[in-house]
């Protein structure tokens, strides 16, 4: 996820508090501004941007810190829960039969989030069918198609039909039995009474459960109107906010959002089937405020990684006792959960941004180091120590790499040791989160 423009300018407020040496009147004017200006390059709405900082402004010069929480805390924890203040209280999807109704502007990756959310709850267990309801849109059949065989959902369609309404009542008609049906609609470069009435329409029709409206994280300033429009017009239960995964300003999105009562459900991350993260908008603010998400971290560590593998990992690693069979498998589960820079968000490290180059030589260089311990015995996983020269050499030559390749991947794989030793060394630490596993506190 990287919505630059506003993730840099907050996550640059937040350290200029940080660094502070004391909050007053002055600081929290600078800092104002600065929030100010970030949120209109990402181009949220000018009155919303000032309503926040007005509020913020107010509640960080009257309010008191808690007890045991300092001034610079309090106002970061004032920014943190009025963003979150804008988004509103989180929702989900309930997994229950129903009938999901997808309206958008043509290009805001509508008819790909269909196959999204298809796979969301088929993988929950619940049968579910597309039905193709844009019959405007060249190739948009063959489309939706495409993304339900990715998905492994079933398609209704009529490719040469002209009226998405009797094409929707077919659809329902031949997936009655079906627990989800999600019926994907045409879209307009801008809104039109002819897109309108369609989809009101099609509405009568599929007497939708919920109506979800994908709103594109570029759009900008046309995001408000559009939602509002659509609100107007068919009653949008709920949003989806897609290409949160590129260099997307995401306030005209943000803004949106806040001028309807329809709650951001899932935000897109990527063109893979599986790029749907359900949103919670704590979780999100502090993302953007570089405080990491590490319950989104373990998530995704939970769809690569079984349960009794993370709990073995996690007890050796608090022991001190950590091989290169250890760091195999951590770097396996790195390589499932996503890009370098989308872990990297996730961890609560500050503002942490890799150029494009860094990221590429890092993961360029996991790949090496995988391909090295393929080339390993069991026994040399296990007791790294036992890697000599003449061993260095043996695997040098089983994986295609120099013996210096190796030797960086040993270096690499001392310096981590040291690191979880010097966490493990942490007794008190260590002891109370061993003492969690043991309770079944900490489940992965």
């Amino acid at each position: 996820m990287a919505i630059d423009k506003l993730k840099d300018g907050l996550q640059g407020a937040v350290k200029r508090i940080v660094n502070a040496t004391r909050i007053d009147k002055n600081l929290v004017d600078e800092l104002v501004k600065d929030l100010q200006r970030a949120m209109i390059e990402a181009d949220m709405n000018i009155l919303l941007a000032r309503k926040l900082t007005d509020k913020l402004r107010d509640r960080a010069l009257t309010e008191k810190p808690p007890a045991g929480m300092t001034s610079r805390e309090h106002v970061i924890r004032i920014i943190h829960e009025e963003f979150v203040n804008i988004l509103g209280e989180g929702t989900e999807m309930k997994l229950k039969p129903q009938t999901i109704m997808m309206v958008g502007l043509y290009g805001n990756g509508k008819t790909t989030t269909c196959g999204k959310l298809a796979t969301y709850f088929q993988k929950r267990g619940l049968s579910t069918a597309l039905i193709a309801g844009d019959t405007h849109r060249p190739a948009a059949y063959e489309q939706l198609e495409q993304v339900a065989e990715d998905a492994g959902v079933p398609v209704y369609g009529e490719p040469d039909a002209k009226k998405a309404p009797i094409v929707v009542r077919n659809g329902m008609k031949r997936f009655k039995d079906y627990d989800v049906k999600i019926v994907d609609t045409s879209g307009r470069h801008s809104l039109e009474k002819e897109l309108i009435k369609e989809i009101q329409y099609i509405k009568n029709i599929a007497n939708p459960d919920e109506i979800i409206l994908t709103i594109d994280a570029t759009v900008g300033q046309q995001a408000g109107p559009q939602a509002k429009a659509f609100h107007e017009a068919v009653g949008v239960t709920k949003t989806i906010i897609t290409k949160l995964d590129g260099s997307a300003k995401g306030g005209g999105a943000l803004s949106a959002v806040a001028a309807t009562d329809a709650p951001v459900v899932f935000i897109g991350t990527g063109e893979r089937i599986g790029d749907l993260e359900s949103f919670e908008p704590t979780r999100f603010i502090s993302r953007l405020l570089g405080m990491g998400d590490l319950k989104g971290l373990l998530e995704k560590a939970e769809e690569v990684m079984d349960e009794k593998t993370a709990e073995r990992t996690a007890k050796k690693m608090l022991s001190g006792d950590f091989n290169l069979k250890d760091m195999y498998e951590q770097m396996e589960m790195l390589a499932g959960v996503g890009p370098l820079q989308k872990i990297m968000d996730m961890l609560p490290i500050g503002p942490t941004k890799m150029s494009e180059d860094e990221i590429m030589n890092t993961q360029r260089k996991l790949k090496a180091f995988r391909i090295i311990m393929d080339s390993m015995t069991e026994e040399e996983m296990e007791n790294p120590e036992l890697i000599k020269r003449q061993r260095v050499k043996r695997i040098a030559r089983g994986s295609g790499r120099t013996p210096g390749d190796i030797r960086d991947l040993l270096s690499h794989y001392k310096k981590a040791k040291k690191a979880i030793k010097g966490f493990a060394g942490n007794r008190r630490m260590r002891k109370q989160i061993l003492k969690q596993l043991d309770e079944g506190k900490i489940n992965f």
